[in-house]
């Protein structure tokens, strides 16, 4: 799913996307200048890798997320608290940042049941 940067205003343009057993569902606002705001939360479960054992299990993830998209190059200079995300198509890809909010997820360290009663 992908959303033109140019079409989000002040009012929130929601968006609901499923990738295997996650849902990502939010929505895109504009906050101020170049930058758009993205405010969503992830639910569900996915395979992830025990970082003790190594064995895969499914892990439970309720998250929310929350950062920018700018529209261009980010002028690194502002003094704001969320990460940005840099949009050079006018796009903001719905399904891509899914993904890549999984796997960031996946990169940390995480432990299976059999690891955490031991």
């Amino acid at each position: 799913m992908k959303i033109k940067l140019i079409k989000v205003g002040k009012t929130p343009v929601d968006f609901d996307v499923t990738s295997d057993e996650i849902t990502f569902k939010g929505y895109l606002e504009y906050d101020s200048g170049k930058l758009i705001l993205l405010k969503a939360n992830l639910n569900g479960f996915t395979l992830c890798q025990c970082s003790r054992c190594g064995e895969e299990f499914k892990l439970e993830v309720d998250e929310e997320v929350k950062f920018f998209i700018c529209d261009g190059v980010f002028d690194s200079d502002a003094n704001i608290d969320l990460d940005v995300v840099e949009s050079f198509d006018s796009t903001a890809d719905i399904d891509e940042l899914l993904n890549s909010e999984i796997e960031l997820i996946k990169s940390d360290y995480h432990s299976c049941n059999n690891c955490k009663t031991e």
